[in-house]
């Protein structure tokens, strides 16, 4: 077993250096890993501070996004891996690295799943810190979401989980170009019926630099994300 961790960034100068001292307990449980920043067109010197760590640990890779989004930033961390799983991992923090461990041992332990669903939302996890109009907006577009799929998930829209790539490239073409994304991939597992499982993570809220996530602009994104998938589930059961 393997695993690449894809980390988009865009202006986490601020950011950087927290998020590489988090993720110093990688190593010490994976053995075989590698770590994929992809800077997404940064303003600030977010990319020149990730050239510098790269020099400096063998297993950090740094990209240049060719096309500005999430989306595009994703397919081409996609491309660029070379282990065997996935797990998408926000430069903010705040999911919880240690949990990054937990869905690497249900991989282990089922080598048949193709994703590892975090929530974060379950009587296991902890949140703190999540503002509450957006948690609010949250609930109600993730359970609305999970009714309309018919899905025992119920927290679609969070970006932290893992994949088997072969299972990714199979999803392409990804037509979301922003945080739209992290909801495509999952849509697209639970539709075509590839095997996954759910766990329960944390959540803490970032403690530096500024969120990207404006639901103002993005909210029709999702929709549209939400309608396509939808589309293609009823046209797989056509089938």
């Amino acid at each position: 077993m393997s695993l690449s961790i894809i980390i988009p960034a865009y202006n986490e100068s601020n950011q950087i250096n927290h998020t590489i001292k988090k993720l110093e307990i990688i190593p010490k449980k994976i053995k075989d890993y590698e770590i994929i920043f992809i800077d997404d067109l940064s303003i600030d010197d977010t990319y020149k501070k990730l050239k510098k760590i790269e020099k400096k640990f063998k297993r950090i890779k740094v990209l240049r996004n060719k096309k500005k989004g999430l989306g595009p930033a994703l397919e081409l961390g996609i491309q660029k891996s070379r282990k065997e799983h996935i797990c998408i991992f926000m430069c903010d923090l705040s999911d919880d690295v240690r949990d990054i461990i937990k869905y690497y041992k249900c991989v282990i332990n089922d080598p048949n799943l193709d994703a590892v669903f975090g929530t974060r939302f379950s009587k296991d996890s902890k949140i703190l810190n999540y503002p509450y109009v957006k948690l609010l907006i949250n609930r109600i577009a993730n359970n609305f979401i999970r009714f309309l799929f018919l899905s025992d998930y119920n927290d679609f829209t969070n970006a932290f989980k893992l994949y088997k790539r072969k299972t990714l490239l199979k999803l392409f073409p990804i037509v979301s170009e922003n945080f739209n994304v992290f909801l495509e991939l999952p849509l697209k597992i639970i539709t075509r019926k590839y095997k996954y499982k759910i766990v329960s993570i944390n959540w803490f809220g970032r403690k530096f630099g500024e969120s990207k996530f404006r639901i103002k602009e993005i909210g029709s994104m999702y929709i549209f994300t939400m309608l396509y998938c939808f589309l293609e589930k009823i046209l797989l059961n056509k089938k």
